[in-house]
């Protein structure tokens, strides 16, 4: 252990408290409105780790020197955060989610339920379930914004309300684990360990279903009474050419997933179409998405200095110790970062590394930082709940339940 690292090892400390502290600046901004814009920057979920990565970079440069605090940042790879960001802002466009919502509309009133419950329950398993598809930040993005107006609102008890996150952080995590490129922590494995998608369905992508169906069910049956019939609002239509043109973009930036010029170009040209067709727009989450890519950047930052003692617990934990030590390690670090440093471990049987990836999946949904896509959701959701924030241990009580449904099918 060198001198940096035990700083860096501190400073993740700090950002992981300071996530668990955020919902008590927002209160402290209340009651101290002459600072009430520091509380509220301090509040922010998704400034936490951009803001305790900068402290790093300082003080790695006042160790180690300016060269290494440079030479460091530029050493991670940020194509993660790039990428969520850029789905987010394109899957949360006025067309495709005017097109989402016409296709789950139609089931709904094929259902033999009010419309309102199938809606909200198509919301909580389908849409995770299709993280599969559109990868699972596309697939968080989309369910936020379907679920906001329904679950997410005044007039839900908060408790309901931090059961429906926690279900859908603990849903979209495991929903993507039906083919081999959708779930980060998966993608980190299955090019080293040769999973392709016909793998993952077979030994994690029925089990995942099973458990996004029971988990999105009892909530909804949680849920029902409390649901309102849908706002007969007008809405304007969309033309389906435009409709089809940005479901092409999403489609586009899915493919190059990993290659962050060439989806940040596509990106270019999607913000020029919409500028172009501006009437058929609502005003795009820029804030929110870059608050998200700002987050996910600090995560990188902070988490790459956590290997030297993240590593050799995962390397020294028996099969069945993994799972257990991986589904509680995710709730302190990104899952992908941990299936990440599982995959530099040579010699790990097949049991093994399927126990390190299921109890990494199984715990994604614990806090807002245990998979890439909860700072989306945490973004979009976020002003549902009192003080416009989302505490962290309201959280971690919302997702228990959905992630021993999880481990317990992951474990069979």
């Amino acid at each position: 252990m060198t001198t940096i690292q035990l700083v860096g090892a501190i400073l993740f400390a700090c950002a992981l408290i300071h996530t668990f502290a955020a919902k008590g600046f927002e209160i402290l901004a209340d009651r101290h409105p002459r600072h009430e814009g520091l509380f509220h920057l301090l509040g922010e979920v998704e400034v936490v780790f951009g803001f305790w990565a900068f402290i790093l970079v300082v003080a790695m440069a006042l160790v180690s020197g300016p060269s290494a605090a440079i030479d460091y940042a530029e050493s991670r790879h940020y194509t993660e955060p790039l990428f969520v960001f850029v789905v987010m802002v394109i899957a949360a466009s006025r067309p495709i989610l005017y097109a989402v919502r016409a296709l789950l509309g139609t089931i709904a009133r094929l259902a033999p339920l009010r419309s309102e419950v199938a809606l909200a329950w198509l919301g909580l398993a389908l849409v995770p379930l299709a993280g599969s598809l559109i990868t699972e930040p596309a697939a968080m993005t989309l369910a936020a914004l379907m679920l906001a107006p329904q679950v997410f609102r005044p007039g839900i008890p908060e408790p309901l309300k931090y059961g429906a996150l926690g279900v859908l952080f603990v849903n979209v995590s495991i929903g993507g684990t039906l083919t081999a490129y959708a779930a980060p922590p998966v993608l980190m494995v299955a090019g080293t360990w040769g999973w392709d998608s016909a793998y993952m369905l077979t030994h994690f992508g029925w089990r995942a279903a099973v458990a996004v169906l029971i988990n999105a069910s009892v909530v909804t049956v949680l849920l029902q009474k409390h649901l309102a019939p849908a706002t007969t609002e007008a809405v304007v239509p969309v033309p389906l050419k435009v409709s089809l043109i940005h479901l092409a973009f999403l489609a586009a930036v899915v493919l190059l997933a990993h290659h962050p010029v060439l989806f940040l170009g596509l990106f270019l040209l999607f913000l020029g179409f919409t500028q172009a067709y501006g009437r058929h727009q609502d005003p795009l989450i820029l804030k929110e998405g870059l608050l998200v890519g700002f987050f996910l950047a600090g995560l990188v930052v902070l988490g790459g200095m956590q290997q030297w003692w993240l590593q050799p617990i995962v390397s020294s934990l028996a099969p069945t110790a993994l799972f257990f030590g991986a589904l509680g390690l995710t709730a302190i670090t990104d899952n992908a970062a941990l299936t990440y440093l599982g995959s530099l471990i040579a010699g790990l049987s097949e049991h093994a590394k399927y126990m390190l990836v299921a109890g990494a999946v199984a715990g994604g949904g614990l806090t807002v930082i245990a998979n890439a896509p909860n700072p989306a959701g945490a973004a979009l959701l976020r002003r549902g709940f009192n003080d416009e924030s989302i505490g962290a241990l309201g959280l971690l009580a919302g997702a228990l339940g959905p992630t021993i449904v999880a481990a317990l099918l992951f474990l069979i």
